[in-house]
């Protein structure tokens, strides 16, 4: 699979630069973390894979699971299957407005090795109340989500 994607707006030829991979289900996280990371271009730069597309040549890896013990186990669980790809960044999307329980921050400390990163994504009780990413993304602490999303990924 190639990795360049034709922007739909401009037509321009762009570089696809995030594969995202739910590991627990395709919902308004997973939907919203894309479009954080695509940064307004159309599902050119970050797009979320089906199950058993492969990892487009050049693009990012990025998991994406919520703080909840079943998340992280699912998590070491594809880990252990990853293979000789390059290391996938996770995105950790918390399910509340709490800290993770122990076991859960335990067992991302003892992962973090077999990863390019952890990106911490704070809970966003707007995600409850809208019917998609964009909507969110009109929200201001979404936007600032966004915005720390994509320093802390790309290291700027």
């Amino acid at each position: 699979m190639n990795s360049t994607t034709t922007a739909p707006a401009s037509g321009v030829p762009t570089e696809l630069r995030y594969a995202l991979m739910p590991l627990d289900g395709n919902g308004i996280a997973v939907a919203t973390v894309a479009a954080m990371l695509d940064n307004n271009a159309g599902g050119a730069q970050a797009r979320v894979l089906g199950p058993g597309q492969v990892l487009p040549y050049g693009t990012v890896p990025v998991l994406v699971t919520d703080t909840t013990v079943y998340g992280v186990t699912r998590l070491k669980e594809t880990l252990l299957r990853w293979g000789p790809m390059p290391k996938p960044w996770l995105v950790w999307v918390a399910d509340a407005p709490a800290s993770p329980v122990q076991d859960a921050r335990f067992t991302i400390r003892a992962l973090e090795g077999r990863l390019a990163g952890v990106a911490r994504l704070p809970y966003l009780p707007v995600l409850r109340a809208v019917a998609g990413p964009d909507e969110a993304l009109e929200y201001t602490d979404v936007q600032t989500a966004a915005e720390k999303l994509r320093h802390t990924i790309e290291g700027k």
